[in-house]
């Protein structure tokens, strides 16, 4: 089984760089689900993607991309500092999505076969 963890400290909207983590995480899903642990975790402005009531006004939709990856297996979380940080650590989160810290993403990495940044 290959381990795979998403660094992503992009923000979600603005560039493509969050989106495109999102895809390729939804690809290796698709295409390799029961040979793959998928680990995301949001750091800096990446945490606003794990907000729950997203309404992009067009384009892709990022928070379900995320409930379709929480929904299959794939574990999200985001930098609890970040979050605090940015005054929503009392927003709702997006369905499976959890605040993590520096400790687990230490485990993460550790535990992970490829380490991806985003």
């Amino acid at each position: 089984m290959q381990n795979i963890l998403f660094i992503v400290h992009s923000s979600p909207y603005g560039d493509e760089h969050f989106f495109s983590a999102l895809r390729l995480a939804l690809q290796l899903q698709e295409q390799h689900k029961s040979a793959l642990q998928l680990r995301l975790f949001f750091m800096s402005d990446a945490v606003v993607g794990g907000l729950a009531q997203q309404s992009p006004a067009e384009g892709y939709h990022l928070q379900q991309m995320i409930e379709i990856l929480t929904a299959q297996g794939a574990a999200v979380k985001l930098c609890k500092t970040c979050v605090t940080a940015r005054g929503i650590h009392n927003a709702p989160l997006a369905e499976g999505v959890e605040i993590g810290t520096l400790i687990e993403l230490a485990d993460w990495t550790m535990e992970a076969d490829k380490v991806l940044n985003f």
